[in-house]
């Protein structure tokens, strides 16, 4: 009889055809062409992903592996949202993945799907903006 330990199931090794599935924080990092900060208190000069929840989590459940059945989708999608929920830098993270724009996985418990819609708002409200301001002074006035 294996001990409990010896039991646990080990990490799936990536194949040459598989791309390795990594955190969002691990793509921030590359993205940012740097080392891997080692884990600190968070200052002010410290990037923002150094506090990350995901830094301690599963990285598989922020990306989709290929083919994934949708009922599976929606759970690891769910568990990864409550990583971000407890995350101290989701505010920061969403963000950097609406700047970049991040297409694909979890970043900053939005989906891609779910930044695409806070995109498409926003562009929409920055339209709505400058046409509010080429409209002179006095039409906006309603008699």
């Amino acid at each position: 009889m294996l001990h409990p330990i010896e039991s646990r199931p080990t990490a799936p090794v990536a194949s040459p055809a598989t791309p390795p599935v990594v955190s969002p924080v691990a793509t921030a990092r590359v993205l940012q062409h740097r080392p891997a900060p080692q884990p600190q208190p968070q200052g002010d000069d410290d990037p923002w992903h150094t506090g990350a929840a995901c830094r301690r989590d599963e990285v598989g459940l922020f990306f989709a592996p290929s083919k994934e059945p949708t009922a599976a989708r929606l759970s690891r999608e769910e568990q990864a949202k409550q990583v971000c929920a407890r995350c101290p830098v989701l505010l920061e993270c969403r963000e950097h993945a609406l700047a970049q724009p991040e297409p694909y996985g979890v970043w900053g418990g939005l989906t891609a799907a779910e930044r695409r819609v806070v995109l498409a708002r926003r562009r929409r409200r920055d339209t709505e903006l400058r046409e509010a301001a080429r409209v002179p002074a006095r039409r906006r006035i309603a008699g």
